[in-house]
């Protein structure tokens, strides 16, 4: 098999035995990131534009502050997006602050406005507040970049499929996906293979899916059997660790301690 640039990541993941090397490119992609806004590129400009912008999600906030590492800098990213995020919540909220306690008759309109199905200045307020925080919560610097990267991903594993024999020997060798990047390898190939070399892949894919996913099911039957005293000096073959690799096959990569 011929190795490009672009085709390493895929090749070297693909080479290592786990539940899902798609999950495996996706955590190598995320540590990378979080390396790269934990490092010099957080006091660029361009960088904190778009961390002051767009911030973390959960999952990458607790990467980055589990990393511990430039405590400072971390706290500098959050500084900066807290005082954006402020500024722009205060224009969104607009007149609200600037109602006196005692404007009982400016409050008494508004629940008015409220029963009466009438929408009042606070209630349109409140629904521009929900909108705003509703698409930062779908923001986050390291899933914009993600999602792009997996798809490139996905689209040099649907090539390698196609035209090089030794990695669909590979491919066929593995343990299946995650049900996500099951998903994904499925909608990959209605985007970049057409006609029988789709046909043939979805069959293959659906067939190793399928058999990995018994496979995984019987790995933890075994795990529960085995706390039976009549299974206790049974032996586990596989089925010790089969409790994380089951949750992994379900919903992808996790930190579990």
């Amino acid at each position: 098999m011929k190795e490009k640039i672009y085709t390493i990541p895929v090749t070297e993941a693909f080479n290592v035995d786990c539940e899902c090397p798609m999950c495996l490119l996706e955590k190598r992609f995320e540590e990378d990131r979080i390396d790269y806004f934990l490092g010099p590129s957080l006091m660029e400009p361009d960088t904190r534009i778009e961390t002051n912008e767009e911030g973390f999600c959960r999952r990458h906030f607790e990467m980055l502050y589990n990393k511990q590492e430039n405590r400072l800098g971390l706290g500098l990213i959050i500084d900066t997006h807290l005082m954006e995020q402020n500024n722009r919540l205060r224009k969104i909220c607009g007149g609200i602050l600037n109602q006196q306690d005692d404007d009982s008759k400016t409050l008494i309109s508004e629940i008015k406005g409220i029963f009466s199905g009438k929408s009042g200045k606070n209630e349109k307020t409140a629904e521009k507040i929900i909108a705003y925080l509703s698409l930062l919560e779908k923001k986050c610097c390291v899933c914009s970049k993600l999602e792009y990267t997996m798809d490139r991903y996905i689209d040099v594993t649907l090539y390698l499929w196609s035209k090089e024999d030794d990695f669909r020997n590979l491919f066929n060798a593995k343990k299946g996906f995650c049900l996500k990047h099951f998903k994904q390898l499925l909608e990959g190939s209605e985007k970049y293979l057409s006609g029988r070399i789709q046909n043939e892949f979805v069959a293959n894919l659906v067939r190793i899916q399928l058999e990995n996913m018994d496979r995984i099911q019987q790995e933890v039957n075994w795990f529960t059997k085995k706390f039976d005293y009549n299974n206790s000096d049974a032996p586990w073959g596989n089925s010790r660790d089969a409790v994380p690799r089951s949750i992994q096959k379900i919903v992808g990569y996790c930190n579990l301690k």
